[in-house]
């Protein structure tokens, strides 16, 4: 026992009484107020279309990450073009969506799109089966539509191997979540006028993963949960960063913080000071994305001119959206759906227009990059 009498924050006497000391969160609080107000003003000088690749970009890596916190790596490709699709935006041709791939996508444009809207039971019902529309979390068939029932056991966090295992976490019985999910909507669906609503998006993360009410995807909705509060902070329905690419930058202290927490007491001061922190970090790396897509729309706007074929398009594209490794006429005839020969001579084409350069290497260990960047 952690605590006097109680293993996990959910048996103390008061649950769910948060305590926090609000003179420590004042900085911290201060510190993302500001990433905010310098990242909405840069967002103030670009136009309407900019600002929407901006918001697909920040989707697309928001939706990657939260399932990459999970070791769940989805497909790059057919999330933008899952998210454009919903968005409105041209990004060419699109890739194939699978269903999984859809429901992640559906569950985190819901949550911060319509973060608005109510949190209700049956709303979270809905994440829960788009998350996993077979009704099978890997091989074992898992309750959708309903909070768990324990059938198997208590819900655990566990690591390590079978009889050796190391419990992180438990949560709640099952017979507990009617009441207490009750309870954690209420308090989502009424605000405090005295309450941060930043705070508030820490402490729905932290509540919601406490209870752990499905049998699977609590870590997602938990993260949704907080983007939707966010959202709410923010009073927009569009994102322009990522708290989910910034803790999986730092899962390894994002899964130590939570234990800790849920070991401790209701007195959660340092796991808000993180969940700030963390808050402040995606807020700064925010610009990066936005530098990537204006550099983008300028490499376009420089190539305006020229007359370039469909898959030239495309690849290129690709390059300014990351492309990782070496670009080979291989890998170009992969992407642009063409044999390796008309990929040679598409490449062939960029090289003497000056879009594209060759690599020092030779033959078939040629590799091709950009020509040009946006300082250039």
């Amino acid at each position: 026992m952690n605590c006097g009498d109680y293993a996990y924050i959910w048996q103390a006497p008061d649950w769910p009484h948060w305590r926090y000391d609000l003179a420590a969160l004042v900085e911290p609080l201060a510190q993302v107020s500001r990433a905010q107000g310098l990242l909405l003003g840069r967002l103030a000088d670009v136009g309407l279309g900019l600002r929407d690749q901006a918001s697909l970009a920040t989707w697309t890596d928001d939706v990657l990450n939260t399932s990459k916190i999970e070791g769940e790596h989805l497909d790059v490709a057919s999330v933008r073009s899952s998210i454009a699709r919903r968005l409105g935006v041209d990004i060419g041709s699109l890739a194939p969506v699978d269903r999984h791939v859809e429901g992640v996508v559906e569950m985190v444009l819901d949550a911060t799109a319509n973060s608005a809207a109510p949190l209700s039971a049956q709303r979270l019902f809905g994440w829960h089966a788009a998350l996993f529309p077979t009704g099978y979390s890997g091989l074992s068939q898992i309750s959708i539509g309903s909070w768990r029932d324990d059938a198997n056991g208590p819900m655990q966090v566990v690591s390590g191997p079978i009889g050796r295992q190391t419990i992180h976490f438990e949560a709640p019985p099952a017979q507990r979540l009617p009441e207490e999910m009750a309870r954690f909507l209420a308090w989502i669906n009424t605000p405090t006028p005295t309450e941060s609503s930043l705070v508030r998006a820490g402490l729905g993360h932290l509540w919601f993963v406490t209870l752990h009410p499905f049998d699977d995807g609590n870590g997602r909705i938990a993260r949704a949960i907080g983007d939707l509060l966010l959202a709410r902070a923010d009073g927009s329905p569009q994102r322009f960063y990522s708290l989910s690419a910034q803790i999986q930058r730092e899962r390894k202290a994002y899964y130590e913080m939570l234990e800790r927490t849920q070991k401790g007491s209701l007195e959660v001061t340092d796991w808000l000071q993180w969940f700030l922190h963390m808050l402040a970090q995606a807020l700064r790396l925010a610009h990066h994305t936005l530098d990537a897509v204006l550099h983008k729309a300028q490499f376009w706007q420089r190539l305006s001119g020229l007359s370039l074929n469909p898959r030239q398009i495309k690849v290129l594209n690709r390059l300014l959206d990351g492309f990782e490794g070496k670009l080979t006429s291989r890998k170009w005839a992969a992407l642009g759906k063409c044999s390796t020969d008309t990929a040679l001579r598409d490449i062939t084409e960029l090289v003497a227009l000056g879009v594209l350069h060759r690599s020092d290497a030779g033959g078939r260990s040629s590799s091709y990059g950009l020509a040009f960047t946006q300082a250039q």
